[in-house]
């Protein structure tokens, strides 16, 4: 009997997490495959490669743009519904409410830029978390102008409701954040997956001249070039959404040779790892190499 109740409760336990899941459809619907694929396009050719992007994405901080700016902007909001219902001010409420508004454009444009190089099903939930903060913006937008005409109590009732669908999109930005992988660093640290002291990779004979190849350094992929007798390793998986780094370009930025993801395009230098260009913010971890007399090719996670 109590196996049964058991096996009921976990069956109207999955059940209900069915029933509430309301981000599901969202990914795998590709009817806004069309505008996203436009929309996403448009963004790309309009904020090309360049410092702009690469401010837009976070990559002079090291950490992504976006987050910390729509913080700020749904915590400004929030205090607005806090002093409407607390009845503490007026004028503060607007106060707060325009440093919101204010603060959502470099929001909107560092969020709309991350959107534009990611996967598909991100940038379906993406887009419909673009539409519910969109909506939040006029309705708060809506609330400041009610305000300034004098009409604080239609005011607080539309920023209620802008509050309401901020919550909404923060909870799809918190599913790309968390579930998506959305600005999450893919290229975990390699520090406590290899323990210090080096390992035998593969004969330095067995690497083409000049062109990356893929090896497997235990549960590491590694990015690996040779160059005549110089070696650099990496590890393989793009920062940004793991893309092989192994299949992408080499290129040479500011003097120094590179490698760029052939998913999304951000660089990093050969020699430590480093970004150079987004959208990754984080650096691809690097390991020191050294060849032996027998010509076998030892690595270890880089010691500076």
């Amino acid at each position: 009997m109590v196996k049964e109740s058991v096996q009921t409760g976990r069956r109207s336990f999955r059940s209900l997490a069915s029933t509430i899941d309301i981000v599901g459809p969202i990914e795998r619907s590709s009817r806004l495959d069309r505008p996203i694929r436009s929309l996403a396009k448009a963004v790309r050719r309009r904020i090309g490669p360049g410092r702009l992007r690469d401010l837009l994405h976070g990559v002079p901080t090291g950490k992504p743009l976006h987050p910390p700016l729509v913080t700020f902007v749904v915590g400004c909001w929030a205090a607005t519904s806090v002093i409407d219902l607390t009845r503490t001010g007026s004028r503060a409420a607007r106060t707060v409410l325009t440093a919101g508004l204010g603060a959502a454009l470099p929001a909107v444009a560092s969020g709309i830029t991350d959107w534009s190089v990611i996967h598909r099903e991100q940038q379906r939930v993406g887009f419909v978390h673009a539409i519910t903060n969109l909506t939040a913006f006029g309705l708060y937008a809506g609330s400041l102008a009610l305000r300034v005409g004098g009409y604080e109590r239609a005011g607080r009732m539309l920023s209620y409701a802008g509050l309401g669908a901020a919550g909404l999109g923060g909870f799809l930005g918190g599913h790309l954040s968390y579930r998506q992988a959305v600005g999450a660093n893919h290229a975990d640290s390699v520090t406590h997956l290899v323990p210090l002291g080096w390992y035998d990779l593969c004969p330095l004979n067995d690497l083409p001249n000049g062109r990356p190849v893929a090896r497997r350094l235990g549960y590491i992929d590694l990015f690996v070039l040779r160059v005549d007798g110089e070696v650099t390793v990496l590890a393989d998986h793009c920062p940004h959404l793991a893309g092989p780094l192994h299949q992408g370009r080499l290129v040479a930025e500011g003097g120094a040779a590179c490698v760029t993801c052939p998913w999304h395009g951000s660089t990093f230098r050969l020699s430590d790892g480093a970004v150079v260009h987004g959208p990754a913010t984080a650096p691809v971890p690097a390991f020191d190499t050294r060849i032996r007399r027998d010509g076998m090719i030892q690595v270890r996670p880089a010691q500076s």
